[in-house]
């Protein structure tokens, strides 16, 4: 009877031992950020070619021109990458700050998080200048001149705030309307930057009854080359101004547009850092890429 209770007790300490050593395996395998995620694939999903939102982003985590991974799930629209992140727990996407939900997380990039404070400072990283190109004398007199002014007005920049972009301009004065003003504006280029644009157009004309705004797209390129072939009076461009595009143009930058990484919220991960962001779009990452959850630390 001793001996059987020994060896009771001897089975029940060996349990209890191997019990809290399972669960210190399974905590130190929760504890690597992921939460249960492990080994499970990342989704990875990116906007369309010919996206402005892709082509900043790629550029600026230094993956401009390439082509995207393999398995990548390509989404044409912003509705569309929340759809796909909101709805898969291991996706991962990309987006302008300004139209993401509270339907999905939004990561913090080398623990700093995408606020329009950090964005107009330049700690946040994925950022880009949102400008147009323009002749100076376009904006010498006229309509021109005074959508130009409008452009830096605290109008403006209320709107540019409201629609979820960071406005930089420091100071701005309130927009004097201009009495029996007349004309018509051509603005041409970025698709990222034609929505605010819209915008901006529609409440001067408001303002300013007598002028029509014409606002289109084509892209960056276009907005270089119908401003500097004098087709537009405006070119419209989302990346920093390169003056070897457009000789004979200077640029004034409308605002600037922060580009978050977003997670599904059941995801437990609260920052990414840059390479590792890098690694999981670079198609050529080889050895580095970065395939699974329990890869980002």
């Amino acid at each position: 009877m001793k001996t059987k209770k020994i060896l009771k007790t001897l089975c029940a300490a060996l349990a209890l031992t191997m019990g809290l050593c399972g669960l210190a395996a399974c905590g130190g395998k929760q504890n690597d950020g992921n939460d249960g995620f492990g080994d499970k694939q990342i989704s990875v999903v990116a906007r369309e070619d010919g996206s402005g939102t892709k082509s900043a982003f790629m550029e600026i985590v230094g993956l401009k021109g390439k082509s995207d991974v393999s398995g990548v799930i390509i989404s044409a629209s912003t509705a569309a990458v929340l759809t796909e992140v909101k709805g898969n727990p291991y996706a991962i996407a990309y987006e302008s700050l300004g139209y993401v939900t509270d339907e999905v997380k939004i990561l913090k990039v080398d623990g700093v998080e995408p606020t329009v404070e950090n964005i107009k400072n330049g700690t946040y990283k994925i950022a880009r200048p949102l400008s147009i190109v323009y002749k100076e004398a376009t904006v010498a007199d006229g309509a021109q001149k005074a959508f130009f002014e409008y452009l830096q007005s605290a109008d403006a920049q209320t709107i540019i705030s409201g629609k979820g972009y960071v406005s930089t301009k420091e100071n701005p004065v309130a927009y004097t309307i201009q009495s029996g003003l007349t004309g018509e504006i051509t603005v041409s280029g970025s698709t990222s930057l034609q929505p605010l644009m819209l915008e901006l157009a529609a409440a001067f004309m408001k303002l300013q009854s007598g002028v029509t705004v014409q606002v289109s797209g084509g892209g960056s390129g276009t907005g270089y080359k119908n401003a500097e072939g004098g087709v537009s009076d405006f070119g419209m461009i989302s990346e920093a101004f390169n003056k070897e595009k457009a000789a004979s143009c200077v640029s004034y930058e409308v605002a600037k547009d922060g580009i978050a990484v977003i997670v599904n919220k059941k995801n437990p991960l609260d920052s990414i850092s840059l390479d590792v962001l890098k690694n999981i779009y670079d198609v050529d990452a080889g050895d580095a890429a970065v395939k699974t959850w329990s890869q980002v630390k």
